[in-house]
């Protein structure tokens, strides 16, 4: 068993593209871009004068409040173009605690995986780890642009 596939089989429920699917698509959703590089990527969240701002690279990505900044966050981390955000902004926030949560415990799995591997080893490991975080994202898909709404609002038959 390679060590990308011991430490998906350690994380279990946490596994982000998990969480994505059982979550996030199982709810109406609609697509989101950004517009970031295929690769792990530092992100951070700005508190600035003119609202929450995400910090990718050079770029900034005005977040409506600090809950969808951090959902974001996850992705842009990831280096997910597009992705799916829920249509209902109260459950943001829950959604972005679990899957920082799971963030963070995919890394603290990864640092007890590679332990005895040398630092090349380790970026190889952890590359191929996100390149498989992302693919099977992909996968998932962004969903539609604007979610579905139920058209007939007769309420007699």
């Amino acid at each position: 068993m390679n060590i990308v596939s011991e430490i998906k089989a350690r994380l279990a429920i946490d596994w982000i593209p998990t969480l994505y699917r059982e979550k996030v698509r199982s709810q109406r959703t609609r697509s989101y871009s950004l517009n970031v590089p295929e690769k792990e990527n530092a992100a951070e969240v700005l508190y600035t004068l003119l609202g929450i701002e995400l910090k990718v690279g050079n770029k900034r990505f005005a977040c409506p409040d600090l809950a969808t900044a951090r959902y974001l966050r996850i992705f842009a981390r990831l280096g997910c173009d597009e992705f799916a955000v829920p249509y209902d902004i109260t459950r943001i926030s829950v959604i972005a605690d679990e899957m920082e949560t799971a963030w963070h415990r995919l890394l603290l799995v990864f640092d007890l995986a590679t332990a005895e591997i040398s630092a090349q080893g380790r970026g190889r490991v952890r590359s191929a780890l996100l390149r498989g975080i992302r693919n099977e994202l992909a996968q998932i898909g962004p969903g539609e642009a604007m979610p579905q709404f139920k058209q007939t609002t007769r309420q007699r038959h």
